[in-house]
């Protein structure tokens, strides 16, 4: 078993081109689509800041200028805010910036699967240093942020770690699925295989990954082998996989929360409306025009 140091670097995939939201994303890029105020990345980043992250390591392509932007300072605004006395709106703006160097991108030049976007960030991690993956897609309303809940976890297993979703039967085929030893507790699992969107009626459980991971060096070292899987990709469950082949310990993580699909429109409406139900200063005008809507 591998060891278990801090988990203080992520990784964010966000080459995707978003093609389900176009038109859209023909000009910015989904991960700046806003859940009633936020972008969602800035979901994605108050998890990981959460959780103890310290370094942030985007897996870009062409036309993610905006989401690059996005972290940088505005002392125009800022100034502005500040001379208003609007303090809470600066304060809130300030939650978006970024230290110097807390940042890096590195570019995706070809579509190869969520295997292959790991790994070019390679060179950006210590080859001794567990590491986290964030997939901005996967928005995730809990008291205490998922990938917090993961890391405390990782701290009594250490190996590998991926977050676990109770799905629909019907539905296990859209995922990757989990094959599980055993309960390690009430929200850990021991897992002894893992299958990237298994046919309809084979699936080993209703217990899919969904986009949080805590991983070991060693997963980056399988993904050197750049080999293809389902769909002709590079295929992140494979690398982890090659873990429970090599016995060194992987796990899933039954997280206490609501996990949103934004990656679809459909999931995308689902979690404004959830979000905006849980703010005080929306609930009551969005409650109130829900209720006129036909049933």
């Amino acid at each position: 078993m591998s060891n278990k140091r801090n988990v203080t670097k992520a990784i964010f995939p966000v080459a995707g081109l978003g093609t389900r939201f176009l038109p859209a994303t023909k000009s910015i890029p989904k991960e700046i689509m806003t859940l009633v105020d936020r972008p969602l990345i800035q979901y994605a980043i108050d998890e990981a800041r959460a959780a103890g992250i310290k370094e942030f390591i985007f897996v870009t392509s062409r036309g993610k200028g905006a989401l690059e932007d996005y972290f940088d300072h505005s002392p125009v605004l800022e100034q502005e805010l500040a001379r208003k006395g609007k303090t809470a709106l600066l304060e809130d703006l300030e939650n978006t910036n970024m230290d110097s160097g807390a940042i890096a991108y590195v570019r995706q030049y070809k579509a190869l699967g969520l295997g292959h976007a790991v790994w070019c960030a390679r060179r950006l991690l210590d080859p001794t240093e567990p590491f986290a993956v964030l997939l901005p897609d996967d928005v995730i309303a809990a008291e205490k942020p998922c990938l917090q809940q993961m890391v405390e976890a990782y701290s009594e297993t250490g190996g590998s770690m991926v977050a676990a979703l109770e799905v629909p039967q019907e539905k296990a085929s859209s995922y990757g699925v989990l094959d599980i030893n055993g309960n390690v507790n009430d929200t850990t699992v021991s897992v002894k295989g893992m299958v990237e969107k298994p046919e309809s009626g084979t699936e080993p459980s209703n217990l899919a990954v969904i986009g949080r991971y805590i991983l070991s060096p060693n997963v980056m070292q399988n993904l050197h082998a750049l080999k293809k899987g389902a769909g002709g990709e590079i295929q992140l469950t494979d690398a982890i996989a090659d873990e429970i082949a090599a016995d060194r310990g992987v796990f899933g993580y039954k997280f206490k929360g609501k996990r949103f699909d934004c990656g679809s429109k459909a999931g995308f409406l689902q979690a404004t409306i959830a979000f905006g139900l849980s703010r005080p200063d929306l609930r009551d005008e969005l409650s109130a025009y829900l209720k006129t809507l036909p049933a």
